[in-house]
């Protein structure tokens, strides 16, 4: 590793410690914390200058480590929605996912409408990355799917696009689950849509038939049970407005590592 690898890896641990402090607290449960004011707004207001600092310290495309086989965790430990009883995904896993689509649509130039095969057609990228919880947990895997940036070059992106909203299949509480991210994090070269993990179909528990691998960002970011990519020009007439199910219960929006 050379020296500028090594700093940058230990500005990201440094920044990914600040986050996993305060959001600990938050996600034992994780929500314990979420709804108190003084919690919600600690976090709103470090969001911002998170995000300003890694943007400043380190490239947009910078990449995140990648580990060797031997380093993979034997089960990779699943979080949040591991069994969803929606009805639409339970029919979904019933029938193996053969009716299953992804939709992009939003500020695009053309809607596209995707099944799992036709995911699986195009050209794939495999990574063995760390999975990072705000809880203070990590986990190696190997991941398998198509780069995100190709399906929206795909569909085409309108030039008033400025953020991409990944739509989910899991009522988490009292709403469906759904994440977001700008456009640049969203073009990353290690920015994945999943359908492998280790070698294997992913599983129910880790969020098949599709995930969102976004590698320099928290566990939560990384949007399970995927259903819809919309390209949009603001977040704030979607769900609490703050861009994220957890982000709408007072979580910092960026979850940069």
């Amino acid at each position: 590793m050379s020296p500028s690898d090594h700093n940058g890896n230990a500005r990201r641990r440094l920044l990914a410690r600040g986050l996993a402090g305060a959001g600990a607290l938050a996600l034992s449960g994780c929500d314990k914390l979420a709804g108190t004011n003084w919690f919600s707004h600690a976090l709103a207001q470090s969001g911002p200058l998170t995000e300003a600092a890694q943007r400043a310290l380190t490239p947009n495309d910078a990449l995140a480590r990648e580990y060797t086989k031997a380093d993979i965790a034997p089960v990779f430990r699943p979080n949040g929605s591991i069994d969803p009883q929606d009805y639409d995904y339970l029919d979904h896993v019933e029938n193996g996912f053969r009716d299953w689509r992804l939709q992009v649509r939003g500020l695009v130039e053309k809607p596209l409408s995707l099944s799992l095969d036709e995911l699986r057609a195009m050209p794939a990228r495999s990574q063995i990355t760390r999975h990072d919880c705000v809880e203070g947990w990590s986990c190696i895997g190997q991941w398998k799917g198509v780069l995100l940036k190709n399906v929206l070059l795909q569909a085409g992106v309108k030039p008033q696009a400025r953020f991409v909203v990944f739509r989910c299949m899991d009522t988490l509480g009292d709403a469906l689950y759904y994440e977001s991210c700008r456009l640049v994090d969203a073009f990353h070269p290690q920015t994945i849509l999943a359908y492998e993990l280790n070698g294997q179909p992913l599983p129910v528990a880790n969020g098949a038939p599709l995930r969102v691998r976004l590698e320099r960002k928290l566990g939560y970011k990384q949007a399970k049970y995927l259903s819809t990519i919309e390209l949009v020009d603001g977040y704030a007439g979607i769900g609490g407005g703050k861009g994220g199910f957890w982000e709408d219960r007072g979580y910092d929006w960026f979850g940069g590592i």
